[in-house]
């Protein structure tokens, strides 16, 4: 049975009330006060406690000696300080009373040696006072919902619905930037670190809980408790998508992840025997990772493989039918009944085959209203997969052809397709069925942009959208492979 959200382990450090600072000072350039200053930054609504022995104020907050001179007891500690001072912070911390904190301090069990010791260390500590930590050698965490990114890089992207554990920082924070040209954001980031007290386990376990986080996404370089993933895993897919995306598996991989956090990584197949048996969905990339995240938490999931294709250009659709192809999924021919239905739309030097080639209709808005239409009431298909293309300079063209010019132009311009892409967005809600759009054209279009941000999943290429929609038949898969499974035992 799943613990509510409150009494996860991770809860009160992706949503403090009071956060004792520890590393920050009137440095600007200081890892500590970039963090204190990303905090701010965001918003973030609670209280928040610089403690350093010398300053009697930093970025306008009052400072305190010790962390006994708090007035209340902080439900998280927030540590970026020398490697050497991190267990004696901690000591005290445990006995001021606080049970959680974030330790971003490196030199712990990546560096071997000496550092092996430290880190058994403050895992002794911890175990003293109950509490529980993210770190060491983490670079924080992110909850846009919260207004709290306790991370060194900015957030200034909307929240959104992707849950991330990652075991790289990097992997979290410099996707922020990547996911806001998707029109995307977090629910939530971790970065674990060391995993020496809070794990991947852990961060399933909260991800699994949070209701603002529709799909999880993890970057694996090894997993430390196979079982306990297994079955946290297990017991989120019926529910909620899982995304990973492993490294590791060569030989290359294992060493570079080794010196990362000490991590131990296993072969490629055993993973992927993990990952069968948990309901993940294993990527091969980091772009594919968030590819099937955005696509899981945005369309509606297929009850088959069959899909169609619609495109104007025979080469993007060439390639999308080739990856379909190739990825198990379905391209059946057109019925008869939706051919008759596509009939007044596409002309004689358009194909009704599957993909569905237009080449060039009399009407072009046809292309992004009435042909989906049809295709999305066909009953013979679960899914279907569109090639856009609607240059903001083409209608712009268009327009000055019919004698409207200058700001008038660009003026109407934006009224059309601002009223198109609300047409073709407000059409699709109305189904049940998935539907994936694919573009080289990125959110720059105005077209793209609107789509994005009204809901529709738009992905950069025929392949990237063709293998989204692999994912998303093979989650459903994998979710009634598990939930018959725990009918069974059940």
């Amino acid at each position: 049975m799943q613990k509510s959200i409150e009494h996860t382990a991770l809860y009160h450090i992706m949503n403090p009330e009071h956060i004792a600072m520890f590393g920050a000072s009137n440095r600007f350039a200081a890892m500590g006060t970039n963090l204190l200053s990303s905090i701010k930054a965001l918003g973030f609504k609670g209280d928040i406690y610089p403690v350093h022995p010398k300053e009697v104020q930093v970025m306008g907050l009052k400072t305190y000696a010790s962390v006994m001179d708090l007035p209340v007891v902080p439900d998280l500690a927030f540590i970026v300080l020398p490697t050497n001072l991190v267990p004696e912070i901690l000591e005290a911390c445990g006995k001021k009373g606080i049970k959680h904190a974030i330790i971003v301090s490196g030199g712990f069990k990546e560096v071997g040696g000496d550092g092996i010791a430290l880190e058994k260390k403050i895992c002794d500590i911890a175990d003293k006072y109950s509490m529980r930590f993210v770190g060491p050698n983490c670079i924080g965490v992110v909850n846009p919902h919260h207004r709290f990114n306790a991370t060194y890089f900015p957030y200034q992207q909307a929240s959104g619905f992707i849950g991330m554990a990652s075991q790289s920082g990097s992997f979290v924070t410099q996707m922020f930037d990547y996911l806001s040209n998707f029109g995307l954001g977090y629910s939530a980031g971790i970065s674990v670190g060391n995993e020496a007290n809070i794990d991947l386990v852990d961060c399933l376990e909260y991800l699994g809980a949070c209701p603002n986080t529709k799909v999880i996404s993890l970057y694996i370089e090894t997993i430390r408790r196979g079982r306990e993933f297994i079955d946290m895993a297990r017991s989120i897919v019926p529910h909620k998508p899982i995304v990973a995306y492993y490294v590791g598996g060569s030989e290359a991989g294992k060493k570079a992840t080794f010196s990362h956090t000490g991590a131990l990584s296993g072969p490629d197949k055993l993973y992927d025997g993990i990952f069968r048996q948990s309901g993940v969905i294993r990527a091969q990339s980091i772009e594919e990772m968030f590819d099937f995240c955005l696509c899981l938490g945005m369309c509606p999931k297929p009850e088959g493989n069959r899909v169609i294709i619609q495109t104007h250009s025979g080469g993007p659709g060439a390639v999308a039918a080739d990856v379909c192809c190739r990825e198990g999924l379905k391209l059946n021919p057109i019925s008869q009944n939706t051919r008759k239905k596509l009939a007044p739309y596409v002309p004689h030097t358009g194909s009704t085959n599957n993909p569905i080639d237009i080449t060039y209709s009399k009407n072009p808005m046809d292309y992004y209203v009435s042909i989906p239409k049809v295709l999305m009431e066909d009953e013979d298909s679960d899914a279907v997969l569109i090639y856009f293309l609607m240059p903001d300079h083409s209608v712009q063209r268009a327009m000055e052809g019919f004698g409207i010019t200058g700001e008038k132009a660009v003026e109407q311009t934006g009224v059309f397709i601002d009223d198109q892409s609300k047409t073709v967005a407000d059409l699709l809600k109305g189904f049940s069925k998935p539907f994936i759009g694919f573009s080289f054209y990125t959110r720059e279009n105005r077209f793209i942009k609107n789509l994005q941000d009204k809901g529709v999943a738009i992905l950069p290429s025929p392949v990237r959208a063709a293998k989204a929609m692999s994912a998303m038949v093979q989650y459903v898969n994998l979710r009634e492979k598990i939930t018959r499974g725990g009918k069974k035992a059940a």
